[in-house]
């Protein structure tokens, strides 16, 4: 029987004329194929081969290159230049993946990866993206789906009580609370928001304008894309190296007084624990003394990497969280970094959910719900951007279960051990020095031969970038470089879980080998005094 219903279409000349019902033809095109859709059987047979070959590759992993071998523009002269106009066989899918797809990857979970931070990669954590993308929960409102807002509540209200944080941020507090946001940086532009929002209310004569965010200059540069996606000053504090890189509370205060005074408004300051660059951790200890005289000034800490650690209760104080439970606005940090949960896992709790609300609150009448409008259940879409969510709370689920509070804490604990020995290695070495304190599992050096002590700051740069740049070449491991105040450095951070003694002795091992390379053919560096620098090309490994 065919369904009754009336099309309107509008025509240019604006009079609305009533179309048929739309009919579907019964039979097929000339030369169409018939498109087989993957029924339940096919789906399962093909799940076991790709659970078959994630295994394959999990196994194999340390038998890789680490960093991909591609050059840019690889994939466009393999595929197609357009989609396919008829259905393909999915073997033929799966076997591309392989074939074209793998060999482009950088592999983060590699045992001899050492660069940026870590990203997890767990087989809970698979088997929960493939659960949770089973359903397809946008999870905007609580009615959505209640379990995926009830879930993400509970788990945050757990990771919190890991961590040690306060009471105050748990969601069952009622007052403050936790949400899964898709970044860190995201996290840093929504408690700007909130922040901003609570400063123009309670100031509601302030031009936007006027307005500054403070970051520091070792801040990731999520401060700075904050700024610049909200339209606002940013003014980033120095910090120097006799600080360790970290913001002292003198600093901010100086910053505060000489704004206010030039008729500025400081309303946030993002602080760190555990900076990109350096590990370094912010005084929030005398930061928070003074910020108590600044009631209106908003603090976020961003602890992507390092606040996962808080989990192992001794690097608690020394990584300032009683600062942070006893003043700090907002935190964040990443478990899809350091804490076993496939990215995207960054965690976001606020003191007061109230500012987080008010200033993310836009509800048209086709996202009102019975318990949204009696404040019975969370309705996150106001937490965060976006509107939709995914079920991600899943994974954190299955791996807090899977591992448990001690699996997690040995986890960390190993990564801590391993960079102490391999901290203790450049501390001992004739060629390598610490740049800045070793901070967790992260250690940033470089090279500076005792043979050459006579070398200044600009040619140890020049050094360290041939240096660099020798590393970077090889395929079999995958390092980081970075500059703290115009020293240019390595970094150095371990976090794959797979990562032995004997990967992180291996890595120290070829450094050795690619510096003796390099000081052998080192000719001297402008001062060998107008002769040029000479740098041998790292071989192909």
């Amino acid at each position: 029987m065919q369904m009754q219903q009336d099309y309107k279409d509008i025509s240019p000349s604006g009079s609305n004329c009533i179309k048929p019902p739309v009919s579907i033809p019964s039979q097929l095109l000339p030369n169409q194929k018939f498109v087989v859709i993957m029924n339940a059987e096919q789906f399962r047979r093909a799940g076991y081969q790709a659970i078959d070959r994630i295994c394959d590759y999990h196994i194999t992993l340390r038998d890789r290159p680490v960093s991909s071998q591609v050059e840019p523009g690889y994939l466009r002269k393999l595929l197609p230049s357009s989609a396919p106009t008829e259905g393909e066989d999915f073997q033929l899918i799966a076997d591309d993946y392989q074939k074209y797809i793998i060999p482009g990857l950088t592999h983060w979970q590699h045992p001899s990866f050492f660069a940026y931070f870590p990203t997890s990669s767990t087989f809970e954590g698979i088997l929960a993206e493939l659960y949770a993308s089973s359903t397809s929960n946008p999870g905007f409102n609580w009615s959505a789906s209640p379990a995926c807002t009830e879930l993400e509540a509970v788990v945050m209200d757990w990771i919190a009580q890991l961590l040690g944080l306060d009471e105050s941020f748990y969601n069952i507090s009622k007052v403050g609370g936790g949400v899964i946001q898709t970044s860190a940086s995201d996290s840093a532009l929504v408690a700007t928001v909130a922040a901003r929002s609570r400063y123009i209310r309670e100031h509601p004569q302030v031009a936007m304008e006027n307005l500054v965010l403070y970051t520091t200059t070792q801040t990731h540069s999520l401060g700075k894309k904050t700024g610049l996606v909200l339209g606002l000053k940013v003014r980033a504090l120095e910090v120097t190296a006799q600080d360790d890189f970290a913001l002292r509370g003198d600093t901010l205060k100086a910053a505060l007084e000489e704004d206010m005074n030039a008729g500025f408004h400081p309303f946030i300051l993002i602080g760190t624990v555990g900076t990109t660059s350096s590990g370094a951790v912010d005084r929030l200890d005398e930061i928070t003394d003074v910020a108590k005289h600044y009631p209106s000034l908003w603090l976020h800490v961003d602890a992507a990497w390092a606040g996962v650690a808080f989990v192992c209760p001794e690097y608690r104080e020394a990584y300032q969280l009683p600062a942070i439970n006893n003043y700090v606005d907002s935190f964040c940090t990443n478990f899809h970094k350091w804490g076993l949960i496939h990215f995207d896992g960054p965690c976001l709790w606020v003191r007061h959910r109230k500012h987080l609300i008010d200033a993310l609150d836009v509800t048209p009448e086709y996202l009102r719900s019975k318990d949204g409008n009696a404040g019975t259940a969370i309705d996150y879409r106001n937490w965060h951007i976006g509107l939709g969510r995914r079920f991600r709370s899943l994974k954190f689920w299955f791996g807090l279960r899977a591992r448990g509070v001690k699996g997690l804490q040995k986890y960390i604990t190993d990564c801590i051990k391993l960079n102490t020995k391999f901290a203790q290695s450049i501390y001992e070495s004739d060629l390598f020095s610490f740049v800045t304190r070793p901070s967790l599992s992260m250690t940033v050096f470089r090279l500076a031969p005792k043979s050459l002590p006579q070398l200044r700051t600009s040619e140890l740069n020049i050094l360290n970038r041939a240096f660099y740049t020798r590393l970077a070449a090889r395929n079999d491991i995958a390092i980081t470089q970075t500059e703290l105040n115009e020293v240019f450095c390595i970094r150095m951070v371990i976090g794959a879980e797979k990562t032995l003694e004997s990967d992180v002795e291996h890595a120290l091992s070829l450094m050795k080998d690619e510096a003796m390379v390099l000081m052998k053919n080192w000719e001297g560096i402008g001062g060998r005094r107008g002769r040029k620098t000479h740098v041998v090309p790292s071989h192909s490994h």
